[in-house]
């Protein structure tokens, strides 16, 4: 199953918003052949296994199949997974886990004992479960998994007064966080961030064959057209906004933003809910955050973060915008706490990954 993950490793880039997926097909106790999710629309891992097989010259009857997530059972924009593996003549499958889609949850297991296939699920699961947070909390829950990543002093400050914050992190640091962009569907700012920096949001320092979507959170559509969202390389742009506004949608529209209305009401505790909630009904999987402190704050109070990815530069810079401007609390018991998931050198910063206490 090891060797599995780190097939499903190499889907990480490449599957969204399918779940990243490998298999590997055993004979005799030695890997025949392996093969892991492609882009959309593409094979499934199964089946680049089988085919791998084949091209090598391998007979796959008989075979063990070792597959991170249960085959699939359905008819989607591809056949049925666990068709291919009767057809291949499997005649074990080891899962590390039940599917979490309704359309599959079970059924792709049932189908392959229907078929005499003996079937076994459970092992590494927390591994594989790992590789997948996006794809499980939208199917279980309905709303995309939230990661909100920023770059900051070890006095929690992520610029100086008059603003100034490139750079406050290593290079190294700003690499790193190219891959956790890469791994997501979205990568979501806010209009300050837009305006105050005019970021590109996309995927550079990583080699990828697909680029996140970029969403701006923007209730006025103040957003230029000249914003380097536009003129950069990278995926499509979607603003949310809660202000209609004619003249702005034209031009923002055809400066090439997909616009997202989302009205809102007065103290609508429940706005930023109901954004994650529609931009799931869009198969996002995974946003990944970079935003400034109020929006930040906007996020951790409505219980929406799921991930922390802090990067910590040894240095200190007193005055200055923090993390996330949340408010006064009276008392140590009314924190918001997270548990720490991992802590790693990358050059001369340090990464803290954080995951809510409800994952």
């Amino acid at each position: 199953m090891q060797a599995a993950l780190a097939q499903a490793e190499q889907a990480l880039y490449l599957s969204n918003p399918n779940p990243r997926v490998g298999c590997v097909l055993v004979q005799n106790g030695q890997i025949i052949a392996q093969g892991h999710t492609q882009q959309v629309g593409s094979h499934h891992a199964e089946v680049m296994a089988i085919e791998n097989a084949r091209a090598k010259g391998f007979d796959t009857a008989g075979s063990t199949a070792y597959v991170t997530l249960e085959p699939c059972n359905h008819f989607g924009r591809t056949p049925p997974c666990s068709e291919a593996f009767i057809a291949a003549g499997i005649s074990r499958v080891v899962a590390a886990m039940q599917d979490p889609n309704p359309q599959v949850s079970g059924k792709g297991f049932a189908r392959l004992q229907q078929a005499g296939i003996k079937v076994q699920s459970g092992l590494l699961e927390d591994e594989a479960r790992d590789l997948n947070p996006g794809f499980i909390k939208r199917m279980t829950t309905g709303l995309p998994w939230l990661r909100l990543k920023v770059a900051a002093s070890l006095d929690g400050r992520t610029a100086l007064p008059n603003g100034q914050s490139q750079w406050i992190t290593s290079e190294k640091a700003r690499e790193d966080g190219h891959h956790f962009r890469a791994s997501a569907c979205a990568v979501m700012s806010g209009i300050g961030t837009i305006l105050a920096d005019d970021p590109s949001l996309n995927v550079r320092a990583v080699t990828t064959l697909r680029q996140p979507q970029r969403i701006v959170m923007d209730s006025r559509l103040r957003t230029p057209e000249s914003s380097k969202i536009f003129t950069s390389e990278g995926g499509k742009v979607t603003l949310i906004y809660s202000h209609r506004n004619s003249e702005r949608e034209a031009k923002l529209s055809a400066a090439g933003a997909q616009l997202l209305y989302v009205p809102r009401q007065v103290n609508d505790e429940n706005y930023l809910h109901s954004i994650l909630k529609e931009l799931a009904s869009k198969h996002i999987n995974e946003i990944h955050l970079e935003a400034g402190a109020k929006l930040n704050a906007s996020f951790l109070i409505a219980g929406l973060v799921d991930e922390l990815l802090i990067y910590l530069a040894p240095l200190l810079l007193g005055e200055g915008p923090a993390i996330a401007a949340l408010p006064e609390i009276a008392s140590l018991q009314s924190a918001q706490r997270f548990n720490l998931h991992s802590i790693s050198c990358v050059g001369e910063d340090a990464r803290i990954i954080l995951r809510a206490r409800s994952f």
